[in-house]
Parts: C-alpha cells; sequence; structure tokens
C-alpha cells in the first residue's frame, strides 16, 4: 500500500510540473508575440533610415524647386542667345562696311620701294596707310618705269584670295621682278623714274600716279612682273 501511495503522489507531481511548464510556455507565447510584434513594427514605423527623415524630403522639395528656378535660367540664356542676332547683324554690317572702305590711292598712301637679294632682280614695293581709316589695296600695282608705254603684265598665281584692307599706320607689299636672272628678257633699258598707280574695284584707274624715288638706276626688260598687292611681305617676294 506504501508503495502503490508513493507511486500516484510522485505521478501527481511528474503531471502537474509538465501542466505548470505547459502553461508557462503557452502565456509567454500569448503575451510575447503580438505586442512584440506590435512594438517591433511600431519602433520601425517611428524610427526614420538614415537620411530619409522628414527634412531631406524637404530637401528634395527645395531640389526641384531650385531646378525649376535653373529651367528658368537656361531659358533665360537661350533669350540672351536670341538677342546676339544683332551682333551677327553687327558684324554683317560691318563687312558691309568694309566693302565700302575707301580705296588706297596717292592721296592716302605712302609708296616706297627697295631692293631685296633675294630673289636676284627683285624689288619690294611697299604702300602704307597715312590715312585715319582704313583702305582696300585692289588687285594689284599699276608700275610705269621711265617712259614705258605699257604697264607690266600681273603675276596671276600670286592673287590673294581676299581683298587686301590695309588698317592706318599699316602696310601691304607687292613683289617686282624687274628682269630675267638667265638675260632672256628683251628690250631691256635703265632708269630711275618710277610711278605707281592704283586700282579700284572695278579694276579702273584710282586716283593719280605716284612718282616714287629710285635710289639708283633699275634695269628693266620685257620679263618685268608684278605680284598683286599681299598682306605679308614674303608673300609678295615668293615669285
Amino acid at each position: 500500500m506504501r508503495n502503490l501511495h508513493f507511486r500516484r503522489a510522485a505521478r501527481t507531481s511528474v503531471l502537474g510540473t509538465a501542466a505548470l511548464v505547459a502553461a508557462l510556455s503557452l502565456t509567454a507565447c500569448q503575451s510575447g508575440s503580438p505586442a512584440a510584434a506590435d512594438d517591433s513594427a511600431g519602433s520601425a514605423s517611428l524610427k526614420p533610415a538614415a537620411g530619409t527623415s522628414a527634412a531631406p524630403a524637404a530637401d528634395t522639395d527645395a531640389k526641384t524647386a531650385g531646378n525649376s528656378g535653373t529651367s528658368g535660367s537656361a531659358s533665360g540664356t537661350v533669350e540672351d542667345s536670341g538677342s546676339s542676332a544683332p551682333k551677327q547683324q553687327g558684324s554683317d554690317a560691318d563687312s558691309d562696311s568694309g566693302a565700302s572702305l575707301p580705296t588706297c590711292t596717292g592721296e592716302n598712301t605712302k609708296l616706297t620701294i627697295t631692293s631685296v637679294q633675294r630673289p636676284v632682280n627683285h624689288m619690294l614695293l611697299t604702300v602704307t596707310n597715312t590715312g585715319s581709316k582704313a583702305c582696300n589695296a585692289f588687285y594689284y600695282p599699276v608700275l610705269r618705269f621711265g617712259e614705258a608705254q605699257s604697264v607690266p603684265p600681273v603675276v596671276e598665281d600670286s592673287k590673294p584670295q581676299a581683298v587686301v584692307t590695309v588698317a592706318p599706320g599699316q602696310s601691304a607689299y607687292a613683289g617686282v621682278m624687274t628682269s630675267s636672272a638667265d638675260g632672256s628678257g628683251t628690250g631691256g633699258y635703265s632708269t630711275k623714274d618710277l610711278a605707281v598707280g592704283f586700282l579700284d574695284a572695278e579694276s579702273e584707274s584710282a586716283g593719280d600716279m605716284v612718282g616714287v624715288p629710285l635710289s639708283k638706276d633699275v634695269y628693266v626688260d620685257s620679263t618685268l612682273t608684278v605680284t598683286y598687292w599681299q598682306t605679308e611681305m614674303d608673300d609678295a617676294l615668293m615669285y
């Protein structure tokens, strides 16, 4: 009997302990799961992630507004670029005024001529603008050495791409081959007299012939030629 009573008591103790453990586990699950889930969810919704708070959202709005302002500036820039059209028209006007510049003549220039060592039998004719306004040196100088009845031909290969414009105080140049180096020229003679004339845009004489002093006698023959007016001295002496 005593053993039987002891077994029942032990069984009852084990069952009670198991029931207590189960009850505590159930209570822990019920109290932890929903509440913990709610708390964690609430914490997640209230705690902003780095860089995603309400303030950056305002910054984004500000940036959007700033972009709108930038767009407005770009629009203003387009208007400014549109206003550059008068400048282009001004350039055209300058071109027109350039075309209507006075012709270089003996009245607004000074002429000098000098011998050069290279090429042989060549001289350099220089025209300097002595006026207060730029002038156009059209075509080539018209030369008359001594009592020549005709003007020397021009070297067509020396024709520049545009009319040579000479600013005040600046110069233009023309090369003069006085005679052939190999003696193949004919009708040669020596002279100390040289007159130079200018041409206008229509290839007509512009003003009177201008006497240009020669420092010594110059020998010329049938091979006498002249270049077009050039802006650079070296270009004038290439032919």
